[in-house]
């Protein structure tokens, strides 16, 4: 099926733009390799950002389910399996990207892979990406039956380890590693929030999960500094502390909860001051009673 048709196979102008997105980061991140005759320093950049968008897509696919509960948009659920593989696709790249650097030496990449354990973290994320990926049609679904949506959770721990990979790989500037760490850590504790039976439409609950987030947050990055480096942990939870630009993990993570929290309250203010017209307040209704 096109990535455009929806499930009755008719065009959909929003899984096109939804599409069009997923590759406009890819373009960018390849042009350089593939116009400047893939000397080093480009290919090097292009790992890098194809593993971050690889990382990112994941997390986005993950954050489809609660988008759809705190806004009910429903029909982002068209795209969950079309930005699923993205993730799959970009961590492809990444891993086909390494083994063009290393001159496609499968003995030096396979001892690569064993003896430096990033590399190992890494590689087990990409595999588990292409079991998702190739179990993630229509008739694996039916083959699976209740096992694929047991065999599809492993994404989120496949998530951990790209993080995981993504915070060994960057050293001491883990900035963007630590903000995919708060916004996984904002996924899973909406995700205990449902299991829990709390209104993800609630304000107070969207609230609560921004400010546990955002702490969250500065304890990962304070945890990794103080456990992975040399660097004085205290110097940066300090940093958490203040208003700076550019902004720490922390402090983003924390805006966006704050954001997604103001949404409900946006959405019944403007539903008070433009009401709907009463005949479609009727359509409606007649509708929900059929």
């Amino acid at each position: 099926m096109f990535p455009w048709l929806d499930h009755s196979g008719r065009f959909s102008m929003f899984k096109l733009m939804v599409f069009i997105a997923i590759l406009v980061p890819g373009c960018v991140v390849l042009w350089p390799v593939l116009f400047h005759e893939g000397v080093s320093l480009p290919i090097k950049d292009a790992i890098h950002g194809s593993g971050d968008w690889a990382i990112r897509m994941l997390l986005i696919s993950l954050a489809i389910t609660p988008f759809r509960r705190v806004t009910k948009f429903t029909r982002v659920v068209l795209v969950r399996r079309m930005v699923g593989l993205a993730a799959m696709g970009y961590a492809l790249c990444h891993l086909l990207l390494y083994f063009i650097d290393q001159s496609f030496d499968i003995s030096r990449i396979a001892t690569e892979i064993l003896v430096r354990i990033y590399l190992t973290i890494g590689f087990v994320a990409v595999m588990g990406l292409v079991v998702l990926g190739v179990t993630s049609t229509n008739g694996m679904m039916r083959r699976l039956g209740r096992n694929w949506g047991r065999l599809h959770k492993a994404s989120y721990v496949i998530a951990v380890l790209g993080i995981l990979h993504f915070f060994m790989q960057s050293k001491l500037d883990v900035t963007e590693a630590t903000l995919m760490a708060g916004f996984y850590l904002w996924l899973m504790l909406s995700r205990f929030a449902s299991y829990r039976n709390w209104k993800m439409k609630s304000p107070v609950t969207l609230l609560g999960l921004a400010v546990a987030a955002a702490l969250g947050t500065a304890a990962i990055e304070y945890a990794w500094f103080g456990l992975a480096t040399g660097v004085p942990p205290l110097v940066v939870l300090q940093a958490n502390l203040h208003w700076m630009y550019p902004l720490r993990p922390a402090w983003t993570v924390l805006i966006v909860g704050l954001l997604i929290a103001a949404f409900p309250v946006g959405k019944q203010l403007w539903g008070k001051f433009n009401p709907q017209p009463a005949s479609m307040r009727t359509g409606r209704a007649r509708v929900a009673s059929r």
